[in-house]
């Protein structure tokens, strides 16, 4: 059952997501294009099995969908609004401090 999230789920869960380099280039991959998992998993240079756990945790967040399409399926962005999205914090200037600043960020789960 779907259902609708609230602005703090939305940003939560893109965060989760974001928050793993794989799972950021399978964003930006499919930002491009939409794409079948072994020619990622090709593409990005990892085995089809990390791929698939990583997908399944975009699918789990709702930025990614499986379209299936015969006896394969592809994958694509949920919502045609998060390749904007993307491009829109790709061009973001962040203000970096050389001091780990971040309570998290020594437990990798920050920065």
């Amino acid at each position: 059952m779907l259902v609708a999230a609230t602005q703090a789920e939305v940003l939560a869960r893109f965060g989760r997501a974001l928050a793993d380099p794989i799972r950021c280039r399978i964003l930006l991959a499919l930002r491009e294009r939409p794409d079948y998992p072994a020619e990622l998993a090709d593409q990005l240079g990892i085995s089809r099995t990390r791929l698939s756990n990583h997908l399944a945790c975009l699918r789990d967040c709702g930025l990614v969908v499986a379209v299936p399409e015969g006896r394969r399926v592809r994958y694509e962005l949920s919502d045609p609004r998060l390749a904007h999205a993307l491009g829109d914090l790709l061009g973001t200037v962040l203000a970096v401090n050389t001091e780990i600043t971040c309570p998290d960020a020594e437990n990798k789960g920050c920065c």
